[in-house]
């Protein structure tokens, strides 16, 4: 993805003087940018699927498979698949910036955003729109 670019230097101690006495080593920004990136990954995927249960009879009994017998309907399917998004995408995106800085303002911008439509999608008022 673009906007990371290679670790300089943040200047923190120009913002905050008293972080120089720290002396504390910099460390880049993507970890933490993919983090929160992923985790709206997750909750995004996790709206997704509950609107998608809702719209198509064979995505609702495939999430209902998954859920193995237990007696929890298609909520297992659902978050199976929505940890599956959150941990591959924290995995890909970690491994991309791990040594990267961005602006970390914007990606959690994204992330939140991410976060703002999951939750959405898993309002019953906005889901039900798009039952059969």
């Amino acid at each position: 993805m673009s906007g990371m670019r290679e670790v300089t230097n943040h200047h923190d101690a120009e913002r905050a003087p008293e972080l120089a006495e720290l002396h504390l080593r910099e460390k880049p920004d993507g970890p933490g940018a993919a983090a929160m990136v992923a985790a709206g990954i997750g909750i995004f995927v996790l709206g997704l699927m509950t609107v998608l249960s809702e719209a198509s009879v064979p995505i609702h009994d495939f999430l209902e498979r998954l859920a193995f017998g237990r007696g929890v309907g298609p909520l297992a399917g659902k978050t199976i698949i929505a940890v599956a998004a959150w941990a591959a995408s924290w995995a890909i995106l970690g491994a991309a910036w791990r040594r990267k800085d961005g602006n970390i303002r914007g990606w959690f911008a994204v992330g939140l955003v991410l976060g703002i439509l999951g939750a959405l999608g898993t309002f019953p008022p906005f889901f039900l729109l798009f039952g059969e």
